[in-house]
């Protein structure tokens, strides 16, 4: 192989014969070798860089040495350098077709940039060659699996089965370490699955590389795009179509982000103007935009919940906000604002939830005071509503109380019900002695306070079970001898004061 190299070198250096040319030329070659046998050395003390140096040494010396090229590229793939690495390896089997070892880089170059196609041919001419080569035998087969994942990967991506996509890839890039094709695929899939960080990882060190990557610019912007970082990721939607005018995902997600931020903000735009009915409408037109993006939609719907709160449409509104944190279950407003329509419609415990699961996420002291404020109301509601049962609202004045109480006790008294059954009678004395107990509590200031407070009555030392709502109506209207129900007709009665 030495003597055809130097063959070689003395025909790119043909000139007029001479005994001094002649000897000019073996020194030369000599050198040539020196400098190879220097970078062996520095290539088996795993110094590379050095390597690399004298390797180039060796091929500007003699640049038709097929060998020269070869170890260049061996050390350059050890560098992770395959791409440069790849054009060394095809020069060397372009000086000699018979050079196995190049053959080998040439396919392991292609196969770690993600070409298994090419770097399946490089390995069938090895196996030409040698047919009994172990290392094209394997590899050979490391190139069929590359293939196979990419085939698998494009269906599952076509089914949106994007976990097994990073999982074709990641088994791919075992193989195929340098491939950027693989790796874009990946960070997609990664940003389609809401993992940002790490899609966004990947595109980076892809950037680093390679600046002008239009498919990591568009990653990037996508990861941006599905945070909800909509004017950012608009950059770099557009720095990617710079790159490749043709790129159809970065346009398609440039044009949908665009009418996204556009109609959220004429959406917001006519919430704070009162417009309710027109920002309900332009939160359900940005919400058909696209399904994927989970953030922002999430944020659409909690919006559109509010503006439902506003028009007093408490269910739609609660259904918003559940539909919101489906798509992010950490979105703390969503929940504040549900937890707050739950109030609003008396469904406590579904509040004093949604508040819990707040406070232990923010344990400030505003989110401690509405989840007592819920707890409270629930314990309220566990017990008679005395406000109900006097059929007044709770800020009801001491004389609306009074008044209700008189309407109440009149309609409910057992001696008016005196001639209907058993059971009317016996449910007409129960709300009789309710109504009661309601005028007993709300008609004294410091009872009312306790009971409108949550807190347990029969602690100040009341047993409503031995209530005796007699008594009361008995001191309400003047004592005893004060009043009788007389009929005037069948079925009538009317209060008649003595």
């Amino acid at each position: 192989m030495a003597a055809a190299a130097a063959a070689e070198c003395d025909v790119i250096m043909a000139a007029p014969e001479g005994p001094g040319l002649l000897g000019g030329e073996e020194q030369t070659r000599r050198e040539a070798e020196s400098f190879k046998e220097q970078g062996n050395a520095y290539y088996a003390k795993k110094d590379y860089n050095e390597a690399y140096n004298y390797y180039t040494k060796a091929i500007d010396a003699c640049p038709n040495n097929a060998s020269y090229y070869g170890n260049r590229a061996a050390t350059l793939m050890m560098m992770g350098k395959f791409r440069e690495a790849l054009g060394d390896a095809q020069q060397s089997v372009r000086l000699d077709d018979t050079f196995v070892r190049g053959h080998v880089r040439e396919g392991k170059c292609h196969l770690s940039l993600g070409n298994a196609m090419a770097a399946s041919r490089c390995f069938q001419r090895v196996l030409e060659l040698d047919h009994t080569n172990p290392q094209a035998q394997q590899e050979l087969k490391n190139a069929s699996t590359v293939l196979e994942y990419e085939r698998i990967a494009e269906i599952d991506f076509e089914k949106r089965d994007f976990r097994k996509v990073v999982f074709c890839m990641d088994r791919a890039l075992e193989f195929a370490p340098a491939c950027h094709r693989f790796k874009i695929l990946k960070a997609e899939c990664l940003a389609l699955l809401g993992r940002y960080p790490e899609a966004q990882s990947v595109a980076s060190d892809i950037l680093r590389m390679d600046s002008t990557n239009a498919d990591a610019l568009y990653v990037r912007g996508l990861c941006l795009y599905y945070e909800d970082c909509i004017e950012k990721a608009v950059q770099f939607f557009i720095q990617a179509l710079r790159m490749a005018p043709d790129h159809e995902k970065a346009c398609l997600a440039c044009r949908n982000a665009k009418a996204l931020k556009a109609k959220k903000e004429d959406g917001n735009k006519a919430f704070k103007e009162g417009n309710y009915k027109l920002a309900y409408e332009l939160y359900t037109e940005a919400l058909g935009i696209d399904p994927n993006n989970i953030k922002t939609n999430a944020k659409l719907y909690c919006n559109r919940g509010t503006v439902n709160s506003k028009l007093r449409k408490l269910e739609d509104a609660i259904d918003d906000c559940t539909n919101a944190i489906k798509l992010d279950d950490t979105y703390i407003k969503a929940y504040l604002r549900r937890a707050q329509c739950y109030m609003d419609t008396e469904q406590y415990e579904d509040a004093v939830r949604d508040y819990e699961k707040v406070y232990q996420t923010e344990k400030t002291k505003e989110h401690k005071q509405f989840l007592k404020n819920a707890q409270v109301e629930l314990k309220k509601s566990k017990r008679k509503d005395y406000y109900k049962i006097l059929g007044v609202d709770k800020n009801a004045s001491e004389d609306e109380i009074k008044k209700a109480y008189r309407k109440r006790a009149l309609m409910h008294h057992p001696d008016r019900h005196s001639g209907a059954s058993a059971e009317i009678q016996k449910e007409e004395e129960k709300k009789f002695k309710e109504v009661g107990e309601a005028f007993t509590i709300l008609s004294d200031p410091k009872k009312k306070a306790r009971y409108d407070s949550g807190q347990d009555l029969e602690e100040d030392g009341m047993n409503m079970a031995d209530f005796d709502a007699n008594n009361i109506f008995k001191a309400f209207f003047g004592g005893p001898g004060g009043f009788s129900f007389e009929a005037s007709g069948p079925g009538n009665f009317f209060f008649q004061f003595g």
